[in-house]
C-alpha cells in the first residue's frame, strides 16, 4: 500500500491518498506563515487507521517544513508525539523570541 502526501493549500492542509485513491485517507490541518508552520489538527479515517498515515503525513509534511526553511509548532497531539519520537525533526522546533514580560 503506497501513501501519497500532498498539499492542500486552497484547504491550509496536507492529504493523504492510498493507492493513487482520489478519497482523502487522512489529512493535517495548519496555518503557515512566511517563519512558521503550526499543525493544529490531524485526522485519519478510522478505516485506514494502522496503515502508516499519520506517520506519512507527519514525516512528509515535516520534510517540506524543512525544505521551505519553517519552525515547526506542534499544537496537534500527534504532531507533538511525532517530534518527541523523532528527534531528526528536533531542528525544526519553534522557540518563541519574545522579550516581552509582564
Amino acid at each position: 500500500m503506497a501513501v501519497t502526501v500532498i498539499d492542500a493549500p486552497e484547504a491550509d492542509r496536507y492529504e493523504a491518498r492510498l493507492d493513487g485513491s482520489d478519497s482523502v485517507a487522512g489529512f493535517t490541518q495548519y496555518i503557515r506563515t512566511h517563519e512558521l508552520i503550526a499543525f493544529v489538527h490531524t485526522e485519519v479515517d478510522p478505516a485506514h487507521e494502522g496503515r502508516g498515515v499519520g506517520s506519512a503525513l507527519a514525516r512528509e509534511s515535516l520534510d517540506a517544513a524543512r525544505a521551505a526553511r519553517l519552525r515547526v509548532l506542534a499544537v496537534c497531539p500527534f504532531y507533538s508525539g511525532y517530534l518527541a519520537r523523532h528527534p531528526e525533526y528536533a531542528d525544526l522546533a519553534y522557540q518563541s523570541r519574545s522579550q516581552v514580560s509582564d
